[in-house]
């Protein structure tokens, strides 16, 4: 019997919401398989980071190209908090160039890579609704709210940039660097209550997203904030040797702390709406049967 149902749990589930949800949440983890769901994401981000940086700097390179001082400006502000390519463009803001081919090739990686790691968030995501398996999004449908999702990162990543440098130009130290926190907090909240209600075969509502989303935003704010000292950290403490595989190392850390926190986000929400409507029926497709058994694990096409 598993411990979140003994006879001692039980009875402070029954007297204790918070206790009641909080067990569900970790108790869904185990059921739905998350963990391992949460390694399959982090690997998919860690095939697309690459390309995506690569197809990034290019096109900084092309529209930026002789523009010293708003490179400058970037690199100091939203590219600072990004792990490998902050370092290096800070060391060398050169760098910062366009190559055609450069952006062919990133961008055919990390369309590739990119929708394969949001095929996999749709497959955890359903796995925590609990959607039957013969009620999923078919690959189509997969691949077009993959693309949906990319389109939601490159938004965030577009206004990130955008408000980092009106924040520069505007020259506050103490209120400025305020309003940039605030700005980037509501990016990530907003992106992530988007990415938890549409990229799933179940109909979850915003009011059953947004406990979830202000959580993982307050996570993936910290942990772009710390990014780049965690990978940096791993980094130094490997030495010359072993620097390019603790530099992986680093990477993968954090894309599967960013994974977890996705994931366990999303757990919270499915326990919420458990808790507060007795079972998940409602969030299944029109279509579903009124009875769904076990999600069985999740499927990457």
């Amino acid at each position: 019997m598993p411990w979140t149902t003994s006879d001692r749990v039980m009875r402070l589930r029954e007297h204790h919401v918070s206790i009641e949800v909080f067990v569900d949440m970790l108790d869904g983890w185990r059921r739905h398989i998350s963990g391992r769901n949460a390694s399959v994401l982090a690997f998919f981000g860690f095939l697309s980071i690459f390309p995506l940086l690569l197809a990034a700097t290019t096109i900084l390179g092309f529209l930026l190209e002789g523009n010293e001082d708003l490179q400058q400006r970037i690199i100091d502000g939203a590219l600072a908090d990004i792990p490998v390519l902050g370092q290096q463009l800070e060391a060398d803001p050169t760098s910062l160039s366009g190559n055609w081919w450069a952006l062919i090739i990133g961008l055919g990686g990390a369309l590739w890579s990119a929708t394969k790691a949001f095929v996999a968030l749709q497959g955890a995501q359903d796995d925590i609704w609990e959607v039957d398996v013969d009620h999923r999004d078919a690959m189509h449908e997969q691949r077009g709210k993959a693309l949906l999702g990319l389109l939601f990162i490159g938004a965030a990543q577009v206004g990130s940039v955008v408000i980092t440098t009106l924040v520069n130009a505007a020259g506050l130290p103490g209120a400025g660097r305020i309003a940039l926190l605030a700005a980037t907090l509501t990016i990530n909240i907003s992106v992530l209550a988007a990415m938890f209600r549409y990229l799933t075969a179940a109909e979850p509502t915003w009011r059953d997203v947004w406990p979830g989303a202000v959580i993982a935003g307050l996570l993936y704010s910290a942990l772009q904030y710390f990014g780049t000292g965690i990978v940096r950290e791993i980094t130094n403490n490997a030495g010359d040797t072993y620097g390019q595989f603790a530099l992986v190392l680093g990477l993968v850390t954090w894309l599967s702390l960013l994974s977890i926190a996705a994931l366990m986000s999303t757990e919270f929400n499915a326990a919420l709406v458990r808790h507060r409507e007795g079972s998940l029926d409602r969030l299944q497709p029109a279509d579903a049967e009124e009875t769904t058994a076990r999600p069985e694990p999740c499927l990457l096409y």
